[in-house]
């Protein structure tokens, strides 16, 4: 067998991008007056469609559950399945490449720095990274929410049940209450998104009140980061996680942990293997001092695949523009919420401007959320049931003429 034709994996994906951004850049709509003063561009769907196969087979709504793979994801990871199964490990230079490459873009799209990366398996043991790496003492008070997924949830009773004492707010709790109750307060942790309701968390305001009461700010962004730009700088926070397979558009079983360099003195490792020490590719050595950056919470082999995965789904959604992306992902989730209302159903939550985000959950007196559900995938709409509600998410490449479509298809 010759040499591969193509050495770099993410080379096509490059050249895809940089098409996108001409696309982006220069396309007009067939609607655009080009001799007037003023042109159209083409809406953020019309100019992504393609990425999202998913398309092609039904309106797919559940982003907050398990995203599809948008296309560039998808390819560099059929690029490594296809080049180890041919060649084994011999380019293991571009696995490790891969690795530096994640790190970087989820850097770019956090605002911090690849030393403050480390790649782990899914938000749960981010969070749990956390939680467990503190060198808790008795008495030592933290402040967690109600409303929280499991996730954000179990390691704080945990440490509840051993004797550190929990403040339990909601996440609609004025911001004066949240203050008072970081005081003392060694962590606040709350989610970027709730999962259920769609709440969006001011993490500015929050971020600012911890760094004011010297309170750690941790921040579970599974259900935003993607959708809804996050600046770690701006917003004072000192640990966030994310897995990669819902708002990011990339795999399960691959996620990222932001946690700050002032924070990495003071998490110790959990979990711990062969690659949490800086002297990892010396096996002979019994040296362990760790890394000097995030990858010493990193205790072994890496999802390699699933970080080609990610790697390309972040550059693509950093060439798409998150900020672009927000108010697209609004206005969808303002859509479904006017409509479902204008046919009798309620809304679970209180969606402003300014808290909502890429969740709607509803539900009607004498419909059964999973029968509502079945009636949706029947229609080809790919939604989920949570907790009697039919809850809703869709991404930026939903275009609004088929959401319109869901809410024909309620009951």
């Amino acid at each position: 067998m010759g040499c591969r034709e193509a050495h770099d994996p993410f080379a096509k994906l490059r050249q895809d991008l940089v098409a996108l951004s001409n696309l982006h850049r220069g396309v007009l709509h067939d609607s655009t007056i080009v001799k007037g003063m003023s042109t159209t561009q083409p809406a953020l769907w019309e100019q992504y469609a393609g990425q999202f196969p998913v398309r092609e087979r039904q309106i797919y709504l559940n982003h907050a559950a398990v995203a599809p793979l948008c296309r560039p994801a998808a390819e560099a990871m059929k690029w490594l399945a296809d080049d180890c199964m041919q060649f084994g490990s011999l380019h293991y230079d571009d696995w490790l490449a891969a690795y530096e490459g994640l790190r970087r873009a989820a850097a770019r799209l956090i605002d911090a720095d690849r030393s403050e990366i480390a790649l782990l398996k899914n938000t749960s043991e981010g969070i749990a990274t956390v939680a467990l790496g503190l060198d808790w003492q008795p008495g030592d008070r933290m402040v967690a929410f109600r409303e929280e997924f499991p996730a954000n949830y179990f390691p704080w009773k945990r440490l509840e049940n051993n004797g550190v004492e929990v403040t339990w707010l909601s996440v609609e709790d004025p911001l004066d209450r949240i203050d008072e109750a970081c005081r003392s307060a060694r962590l606040l942790s709350i989610s970027f998104v709730q999962f259920l309701s769609g709440y969006r968390a001011p993490l500015s305001a929050i971020g600012e009140i911890c760094r004011r009461n010297s309170c750690i700010f941790m921040v579970d962004a599974i259900q935003g980061l993607g959708a809804f730009p996050v600046d770690v700088r701006a917003c004072h926070i000192d640990a966030l996680a994310a897995d990669g397979h819902k708002w990011l558009l990339g795999p399960e079983g691959c996620a990222i942990l932001y946690i700050n360099q002032a924070l990495q003195d003071r998490v110790q490792p959990v979990e711990f293997g062969w690659t949490n020490v800086a002297g990892c590719n010396d096996y002979g050595s019994r040296d362990m001092a760790l890394r000097q950056d995030a990858g010493r919470y990193e205790p072994g082999t890496l999802n390699t695949i699933g970080i080609f995965g990610l790697q390309a789904a972040i550059e693509f959604l950093l060439e798409v523009d998150v900020g672009k992306i927000a108010p697209v992902v609004q206005n969808l989730c303002d859509r479904i919420a006017a409509g479902v209302v204008a046919k009798g159903y309620t809304v679970l939550g209180n969606r402003t401007p300014e808290n909502g985000a890429g969740i709607v959950s509803f539900r009607k007196p004498g419909c059964e959320d999973r029968e509502i559900i079945r009636r949706l995938r029947e229609a080809g709409i790919a939604a989920a049931p949570r907790a009697g509600w039919v809850r809703t998410s869709p991404h930026f490449y939903i275009s609004p003429a088929e959401i319109d479509r869901m809410l024909e298809a309620l009951p």
